[in-house]
This record gives structure tokens, sequence and C-alpha cells, in this order.
């Protein structure tokens, strides 16, 4: 399933969500590839309530449509810096976000699965663009909000993203991390609290 060059990622409309959930999609089809909810202990969810949630720690789970597991994507508690950590559906490391602190852009330098740094993700602070580039400044891909009408951006937390890879790269290595890229843009830098 993570084989596509663009995904469509629908972020689950809710007023007040314990948990965040999306649909990814064929954005040509509108066909329903997998779907990724994030599994929340009792406690988190209470402390969604009285805490901002860009720092309580989180666990997403993306899986196609029969319920196999295809990425785990996972954070701790964090005040400062988020260091996101993206796993496999053997659920080895793929890859780290470590969240750059005291940045004018929002950026992540992204890890591969021994430490070393092999890309960097960056967007504005206002905008909804953001670029996964190499260490030479080469686009890999972008994510890039997609908005689903005036009325429902204003009364829900609910975005929408694409996720397209460059066209000369290979969208079975870099596919699962710029598709978790996307929602780990949406639940640490545009997540806030209820």
């Amino acid at each position: 399933m993570l084989d596509k060059r663009t995904y469509f990622v629908k972020e689950h409309v809710g007023l007040m969500k314990l948990h965040e959930a999306y649909d990814i999609l064929d954005p040509e089809t509108g066909e329903l590839l997998a779907e990724a909810r994030e599994e929340a202990s009792p406690l988190r969810k209470l402390l969604k309530l009285f805490m901002d949630k860009k720092n309580l720690p989180f666990k997403v789970v993306l899986t196609d449509t029969e319920g196999k597991v295809l990425l785990t994507i996972k954070r701790g508690f964090t005040f400062f810096r988020s260091r996101v950590e993206v796993y496999d559906a053997s659920d080895q490391l793929l890859g780290t976000f470590l969240q750059k602190v005291f940045s004018i852009r929002s950026r992540f330098k992204i890890l591969d699965a021994q430490g070393m740094e092999v890309a960097e993700l960056k967007g504005n602070l206002i905008g909804w663009d953001f670029t996964f580039t190499d260490l030479q400044g080469n686009e890999l891909g972008r994510v890039t909000k997609k908005w689903a009408g005036i009325g429902k951006e204003l009364f829900t937390t609910a975005d929408n993203y694409v996720v397209s890879l460059a066209e000369d790269v290979d969208p079975v290595g870099t596919g699962p991390l710029l598709l978790a890229a996307a929602l780990c843009i949406d639940m640490v830098l545009k997540e806030s609290s209820n």
C-alpha cells in the first residue's frame, strides 16, 4: 500500500475529539487505502481536556483496510522540542523527526534508523506548505493543506493534506516517511487545546 506517489490525508471531523483519526485516500480515485488512528489511553484523553495537546505523548497506528499495521508513529511528553519516531510493520525504526527549536520556520531534522541526519522537513509558520528535502536541498516531496471549505475549517479542527513525492524519488523507500510527516505535522504543529 505504501508505494504511491500521492496520498490524500483526511482528518476526521470533530468539535472536541479525544483522539485523532485520519483516512488515507488515493487522490485520483477517492479509494480508501489506509486509516491512521491515535491509540489514546484514558489518562491521555483526560489530560487532553486540561493540557495543550502539543505537549502530550501520542501513538498513531496506520493500518491498511484489512487492519494490518503499516506504520506506527510515537512521541513521548515534550515541552520544547518534539522527537517523533516512525516504525514499520515489523516494529523496526524507520526514522525520527527531531523538531528544531528557535527556528524562524517550522523545521524537523529527519534521522535514519541509525540516528544520522538524512533529510529535513520545513514549512512556514502560518502556511500549510511543507517540503521534504535531502541534505543537498533537493526536494523529495511535499505536504500541503487541502482546504475543505471555509465553514468546515472555521468550526472544526479537521485538516486535510495532500502528500506528494517528487518524480525521481523511490515511493517505497521514502513514501512511508513522507506520509508519516503529514501526520507528524498535524499532531505536533497544528493541534491546539480544545
